[in-house]
């Protein structure tokens, strides 16, 4: 077992980490203060290749894999979360259910567009009303002659309404099995079809620079074949793509929790406190060497969930362990980071002001720290 990186992972890491701190870091406070997209971090992410790391050259990509990503996501997470949500969801969310389950002609139609960052794409899964129970989706689609015609609503949506979302895939009934259950399956909503409306942004806690929006469908109709893989097949499309995400998840959850640590060293150093630096009391220094503990664990259970799923091995366990506990320390880190800094902690002018704000959605978003756990249980044979 070598946990070390490669030369070229190491370049990409360092790459990525140059980006964050001289151009993510310096404009993103605005945008989140004033709850606005950040476009022009968007543009650049595109033309690095951020959003084609994981996919083949043969359909616009850098030729990565997924493990790139997760390497991306934590490097920009350590400056931003909001900028890392909007590359982890266009890509796990937006792109990879096109790639892994599109058609020929769906993937030469969208992913170009997709992998170069010129264009973001949405998953509609949630709903409002069936947020952990996916199964309980009500939104339908019915096949009237050659199209699909689409009603319901969606909730939560990452990249459904910015200037250049160019489509959301939908989960929607579309019909019933021989034993009873719905029929779900997966079809391509291009933005601005008619019936297709968005929302204005949610006021968020935390988040505030990504995109994220109520989408509602009423007789939204779209040509048959924008179903997306096979009819029926949509639970299992999205629970295949979750199982990934929540490793990119992961990813992103411990690049906070070492934001965390970077600026908690780096506030000790500067803050004095009774003729010296707070960084030389023990009880500072061990808050920090706990942090610094927990996010290098939580990095261990992602490299081995992402390893696992490389390799083509079973990985649900792992990528729900890995998780649940990079979620739950990338919380502890904040509020410690947060304790730290004392009356400035509660700043918004410092960073772990918005790492705070920002930690608790990922104990919620894409599977909850309680599904995690039934996931897990439930592979124990339990």
């Amino acid at each position: 077992m070598d946990f070390r990186l490669s030369e070229e992972q190491e370049a990409l890491r360092e790459s990525v980490r140059d980006f964050a701190r001289e151009v993510v870091a310096p404009a993103i406070a605005e945008h989140y203060e004033q709850h606005t997209f950040p476009y022009e971090i968007v543009r650049q992410m595109g033309k690095m290749g951020l959003f084609g790391l994981p996919f083949p050259e043969e359909h616009g990509g850098m030729g990565g894999d997924y493990f790139a990503l997760c390497l991306a996501l934590e490097e920009l997470a350590r400056v931003d979360s909001s900028v890392a949500i909007t590359l982890e969801a266009a890509i796990s969310l937006g792109a990879m259910p096109i790639y892994r389950f599109g058609s020929d002609e769906q993937k030469a139609r969208w992913l170009p567009k997709l992998l170069s960052g010129e264009a973001l794409a949405g998953f509609g899964l949630t709903e409002p009303g069936t947020g952990s129970d996916a199964g309980g989706t009500q939104t339908r689609a019915v096949l009237d002659g050659d199209e699909w015609v689409i009603n319901g609503s969606k909730a939560f949506i990452t990249n459904s309404g910015t200037d250049i979302t160019a489509l959301v895939t939908v989960t929607a009934v579309t019909g019933t099995k021989p034993d009873g259950s719905k029929e779900l399956s997966t079809i391509i909503v291009p933005s601005g079809t008619p019936g297709f409306n968005v929302a204005p942004g949610y006021s968020k806690v935390g988040w505030t620079a990504s995109d994220t929006h109520e989408l509602t469908f009423d007789d939204c109709r779209v040509p048959a074949e924008n179903l997306l893989g096979e009819r029926g097949r949509g639970f299992a499309q999205f629970l295949r793509i979750l199982d990934e995400g929540r490793i990119a998840i992961a990813a992103l959850a411990v690049g906070l929790a070492q934001g965390c640590v970077d600026e908690s060293i780096r506030y000790a150093k500067e803050r004095e406190a009774f003729g010296q630096p707070i960084g030389a009391y023990q009880a500072i220094q061990f808050k920090i060497a706990d942090m610094e503990m927990k996010a290098h664990t939580a990095r261990l259970a992602y490299y081995d969930a992402a390893a696992r799923m490389l390799a083509g091995e079973p990985f649900k366990r792992q990528a729900a362990i890995a998780k649940l506990h990079a979620s739950t320390i990338a919380v502890d880190n904040a509020r410690e980071a947060t304790q730290i800094h004392g009356g400035y902690g509660f700043m918004n002018e410092y960073p772990v002001a918005r790492f705070w704000r920002d930690s608790k959605i990922l104990e919620i978003g894409e599977g909850t720290s309680e599904v995690q756990r039934m996931v897990i249980a439930r592979d124990l044979g339990m």
